[in-house]
């Protein structure tokens, strides 16, 4: 003999059913929601980051915060205790300074992306003022010379390195002006207060300021500029820091990254 179940009572049943089913997943999107990973990257990257960051947030509900500067302060401020997840620095030698201290997360170190060192001008510089050849450099017209700073800033030691190579640093030395960072670099360009500067080829698409003189590839004798990332030892949220550099690998970041000038190494 079955019992008579009224049909106020069965639907109050299946109400309370379906909203239990719900409830793990209401919660675990809501905690989602909640996590946020901290990033300490490269200047140079943050157009594409920033894109990159906004998209990641939209998909999973995690926030991403940027800290954007020197690779070299940002390796140091990292060696000094910063808190962070993840580090994107523009060249090896700072991500190698981490791991020499153990503050990397064991197999989670690759080289994500290429670029290029260019000298840029400003926009409006003509006849001699826009170097064809890097012994041009000497010329009158050239009477300052950006460059990031030589000693510690990837940026500034990729322009040092080929001014070395091409025997010119010392004689260049009087024109020099260092500066910050990469972007401050271009700044100075921009602004008139240097006739050139050695920046990136990626940041010198972010401004109609300035114009490309000359670029020095790797496969011409330029420097192998390359971008390493990794998951700092001491995250809180490997799981989530994981997700993010996978998220930065696909497919879909590649056009990010490539529609910016740079050049996607790793696969």
């Amino acid at each position: 003999m079955h019992a008579n179940i009224s049909w106020p009572t069965a639907l109050l049943a299946l109400v309370l059913t379906l909203a239990y089913a719900a409830w793990p997943l209401s919660t675990a999107t809501a905690t989602e929601a909640g996590v946020e990973i901290r990033v300490l990257a490269a200047v140079s990257l943050k157009e594409s980051l920033e894109e990159l960051a906004a998209a990641f947030e939209k998909e999973t509900g995690c926030k991403v915060s940027l800290s954007l500067g020197a690779s070299s302060l940002l390796a140091r401020q990292i060696a000094e205790g910063a808190p962070a997840d993840i580090f994107l620095s523009a060249d090896e030698d700072k991500m190698n300074m981490l791991e020499q201290k153990e503050l990397l997360k064991p197999g989670t170190r690759v080289s994500l992306l290429g670029n290029t060192l260019v000298l840029v001008v400003p926009a409006d510089a003509t006849g001699e003022a826009v170097p064809s050849a890097i012994e041009d450099l000497t010329r009158n017209a050239v009477r300052k010379i950006a460059i990031a700073e030589p000693k510690s800033v990837p940026a500034g030691i990729y322009a040092r390195q080929y001014l070395e190579a091409a025997k010119l640093y010392e004689v260049l030395q009087p024109k020099l002006v260092p500066c910050e960072n990469v972007r401050a670099t271009m700044g100075a360009v921009e602004s008139g207060h240097a006739d050139a500067g050695f920046i990136y080829k990626t940041d010198a698409l972010v401004s109609k300021k300035i114009a490309v003189a000359m670029e020095f590839p790797a496969s011409k004798g330029g420097p192998l500029i390359s971008y390493p990332v990794a998951i700092l030892k001491d995250t809180k949220q490997l799981k989530h820091a994981e997700a993010f550099i996978a998220f930065i690998r696909r497919d879909s970041a590649k056009t990010t990254w490539e529609k910016r000038g740079f050049e996607v190494i790793a696969r």
